[in-house]
């Protein structure tokens, strides 16, 4: 309907802009909101970042120990090897199972004496597991080598108390319930970590 040029609104439609107008029931429309879909993936998705963070960081010291005290007992098989090849004479890597003392040392049969640790100028090559804080937690359970020995010739082929390796031989280690185990194979003397 038009009057003077203009358009007349109809008498069904509020004039008054701003909020609507609260339902009969008193419960106001606005009032009933929530989180979105998106909310709540934002929300997951930074929850799972913090765990992801945060769970590693929870991991025990024991694992951590137990894996540096197979690698640094590989190292140093690894190291009393080629001690062995470059000088032409045995040396030995001597494994003290027995609590508190476990640990390890590395001496050359020729004197049969400690040699001295390359890096810690002027001490002897021993590992000492509870005197190590980066070991401390960690157990030698056993060895397979005769005399808990093993020895390496000019070739780097290791033996034991009782000879020759006829098979791998292997120092075995625990912390916190987990296990690794450090073997040397026969002939070659090729060390891994199982």
């Amino acid at each position: 309907m038009r009057k003077n040029g203009q358009y007349a609104l109809p008498a069904f439609i509020p004039l008054e802009t701003g909020r609507p107008s609260r339902p009969s029931g008193g419960i106001d429309a606005l009032s009933l909101t929530g989180f979105t879909l998106v909310e709540v993936i934002i929300v997951l998705v930074i929850i799972g970042i913090i765990s992801a963070v945060a769970v590693p960081l929870y991991t025990s010291a024991a694992s951590v120990q137990l894996k540096t005290a197979a690698d640094i007992i590989a190292c140093d098989l690894e190291y009393a090897k080629s001690m062995a090849m470059s000088t032409g004479k045995k040396y030995s890597v001597v494994f003290d199972t027995s609590a508190p003392v476990e640990g390890y040392r590395i001496k050359n049969d020729a004197n049969n004496q400690v040699i001295l640790h390359p890096v810690h100028i002027g001490a002897n090559y021993i590992v000492s597991f509870a005197t190590d804080s980066r070991l401390n937690k960690v157990d030698i359970v056993s060895t397979t080598f005769g005399s808990n020995t093993v020895k390496f010739d000019y070739l780097g082929t290791p033996s034991d108390g009782a000879g020759a390796l006829n098979s791998s031989g292997s120092v075995t280690l625990r912390a916190g319930g987990n296990i690794l185990t450090v073997k040397v194979e026969p002939v070659t003397g090729y060390v891994s970590i199982e």
